[in-house]
């Protein structure tokens, strides 16, 4: 099993930053790729970015690329999303989750933290 906590929202004007965590524990040892995905009201679950555990390659949706870091301390067993130059469209709940795989879909995702809120206000 693979515990997630994140950290780090809240509520910050258009053209703002926030950085969120997210702090691993348990069997750190089967993951393969750490992700961020946000979910707006009345929207599906989207991907944001994702970071392979050991190697840090990183991927990003279109949306936030240029714009959003996602990066990983594996001696804190952490990874993190620095989000700037912040858009309100990019107002949602933001979860972290951790996969065996090197995939963006939510379905592929095991582990699940239990998601921080951002909001953009314009």
């Amino acid at each position: 099993q693979v515990q997630l906590v994140e950290s780090g929202g809240g509520l910050v004007q258009a053209g703002g930053s926030l950085r969120l965590s997210c702090a691993a524990s348990g069997r750190t040892s089967s993951i393969y790729a750490m992700g961020w995905f946000r979910q707006a009201p009345g929207k599906e679950r989207e991907f944001v970015a994702a970071v392979t555990w050991s190697s840090g390659i990183t991927r990003y949706a279109e949306s936030v690329k240029g714009r959003f870091t996602i990066s990983r301390d594996n001696a804190k067993n952490t990874v993190y999303l620095q989000m700037n130059s912040l858009k309100p469209e990019d107002t949602a709940v933001y979860y972290c989750a951790a996969a065996r795989s090197w995939t963006r879909n939510p379905g592929e995702y095991e582990y699940w933290g239990q998601g921080t809120q951002v909001t953009v206000s314009s």
